[in-house]
């Protein structure tokens, strides 16, 4: 985003009359106004939106009337869920390892959900210590959303919020499970990846979880962690030091793909890159093993 002019410069550059161009606008009435239809100039709004290395779309409000569900859902193969036969002490694990808030539940299989269980109701119910009797994971469930893949970013994001339902499964011509969607995946479109308590400190890259391994952002840049490890990971012909900044850029290189969560992706001289999180345009975060450290 540009830097906003201020003072005399602002004028000189042709501030608007109309109040309703106020900077100061709202987020929300911002957004609305993204969806609205345009008067402008019919080419630009026709443009497609301007992209990033590696062709992911820049962050802004353009993108909830371009993008469509398909664009930024979670593959079903990586959907955390559980079925509705599941106890209490099996979906207190589950909510552990997977660091979510929101989980789909299911009869049977993915392809026939009847609701997700939310965190707070959970805890606030039952607790995670202590016995607590009459557990009932059916009464505490709440409902979803079912779009297609089709469905525009935007028109999804005002569903949302019209009926408060923050998780939407998308669902194929068939009528099953294709892949996943919440309001944060909507909203990064807009501001950029928005990182919480369970992603690693923006102000540190990587974290060693224990000698050889370490926990790292797929945005580290390449040579810091080269330096940390004491490896050269760009000394080899398949890959193009002049083209790769970033771990993330690197894994990429290496794979020939955008990997997947739970992907392990094996660089030539030993060092494995397992996808601990990502979506189906990026690379987020990354457990990097690097197996002559962990020997030594």
């Amino acid at each position: 985003m540009g830097d906003t002019p201020t003072g005399p410069s602002t004028a000189a550059q042709g501030a608007p009359d109309d109040p309703s161009e106020s900077p100061n606008k709202g987020f929300f009435s911002r957004i609305i106004e993204a969806l609205s239809p345009s008067d402008g100039d019919p080419e630009n709004d026709s443009a497609e939106p301007r992209l990033q290395v590696g062709g992911v779309p820049m962050p802004g409000m353009l993108n909830l009337r371009r993008m469509r569900v398909e664009d930024v859902s979670v593959p079903k193969a990586d959907i955390v869920a559980v079925p509705a036969t599941i106890d209490k002490d099996d979906l207190v694990k589950v909510f552990r390892d997977s660091g979510l808030t929101r989980i789909p539940v299911f009869e049977g299989t993915l392809d026939t959900p009847v609701g997700l269980v939310n965190l707070k109701d959970f805890a606030l119910t039952h607790g995670f210590n202590g016995d607590s009797p009459n557990f009932n994971l059916r009464e505490m469930l709440r409902p979803l959303l079912f779009v297609p893949p089709s469905m525009p970013l935007g028109v999804l994001l005002q569903k949302m919020q019209a009926e408060r339902i923050h998780m939407a499964l998308v669902i194929d011509e068939y009528g099953g499970t294709d892949g996943l969607v919440t309001i944060e995946d909507l909203i990064e479109q807009v501001v950029g990846e928005i990182e919480d308590e369970h992603d690693v400190d923006e102000a540190q890259s990587w974290v060693s979880e224990k000698p050889g391994v370490y926990m790292a952002l797929a945005k580290t840049p390449l040579e810091e962690f080269e330096a940390e490890i004491g490896m050269d990971l760009t000394a080899h012909d398949e890959i193009d030091e002049e083209e790769v900044d970033t771990l993330g850029g690197l894994v990429f290189m290496l794979a020939g793909h955008v990997p997947a969560r739970g992907e392990v992706v094996t660089h030539p001289d030993g060092p494995e890159f397992e996808v601990v999180d990502a979506d189906p345009r990026r690379i987020k975060r990354l457990r990097v093993r690097i197996p002559s450290a962990m020997e030594s």
